[in-house]
């Protein structure tokens, strides 16, 4: 069996910047082991794949460790292998995921993806948190993961976490933000259970980051900027109970996976 792997950069503008996503397309679906097997050997926070269905996709994300429910980033990828390789000639693909369906529209030289929006709740902060970063967060909200506030860019910047804390946590992972003078807010982001110590550009965080942030700022169109070691920017609208998730990608690598010896 041979399966054609693309790395892509997504939210990024060239290579080596924003967060690389390997993309399995697939005329049928792999055992779940496989998957699982061929994210581990990828070893990239997120592996997408995903087979036609209907009108649409069918698609999975898998980390190193185990499936996920949402990804943001392996759903952009994978929209802009069949866009830019595959030859999709809709404007709009649908993808049908374990959270539901999700769809990515071209507009211009941007993919805009439209996820469900996951508003966080006020919380204390667990212990973990403060023993991971070495000092109390302004506030704490949770939903899919935990969200740690703290007062400006540079000590979101400066933070260097104690992950073993953080495998403790209840929640996928914990993001860090706060507001920016050059963006909205900026973020990092964290899921070392999930074997991603800190993810590069985490296109699922910004359905929790973007209803908090615009409602504490007032405005519904934000622009963000993941200040991890590679970077990137994203823009994000918020309508509803909906969040519209927009970035830029760009291929790294194109090869293929050889299971003749499995």
């Amino acid at each position: 069996m041979e399966i054609t792997l693309y790395q892509i950069d997504a939210f990024a503008e060239k290579v080596f910047e924003g967060n690389p996503a390997a993309v399995c397309p697939l005329d049928e679906w792999l055992p779940d082991d496989m998957m699982q097997k061929i994210a581990r050997e990828n070893n990239l926070s997120e592996t997408a794949f995903f087979v036609a269905q209907g009108e649409g996709f069918k698609i999975r994300w898998f980390t190193p460790e185990s499936e996920v429910d949402l990804c943001g980033h392996a759903t952009m990828a994978s929209a802009w292998v069949l866009f830019k390789i595959l030859g999709y000639e809709k404007d709009r693909i649908v993808f049908d995921s374990r959270s539901g369906n999700l769809s990515v529209a071209r507009d211009g030289s941007q993919l805009v993806m439209d996820f469900p929006a996951q508003p966080p709740a006020p919380c204390d902060p667990p212990l973990e948190i403060e023993k991971a970063f070495g000092r109390p967060p302004l506030a704490c909200l949770k939903a899919a993961d935990y969200m740690a506030v703290f007062e400006s860019r540079a000590a979101i910047e400066s933070i260097k976490p104690d992950f073993l804390p953080l495998m403790a946590l209840d929640r996928r992972g914990v993001m860090i933000t706060a507001r920016a003078s050059d963006y909205d807010f900026v973020a990092r982001f964290f899921a070392p259970k999930l074997g991603v110590y800190e993810d590069p550009v985490t296109g699922s965080a910004y359905t929790q980051l973007a209803p908090y942030w615009a409602d504490r700022l007032g405005k519904k169109r934000l622009h963000a900027r993941q200040v991890s070691l590679r970077g990137g920017h994203v823009t994000c609208e918020v309508a509803g109970d909906r969040v519209f998730i927009a970035g830029t990608a760009v291929k790294y690598m194109e090869g293929k996976i050889k299971l003749s010896n499995y």
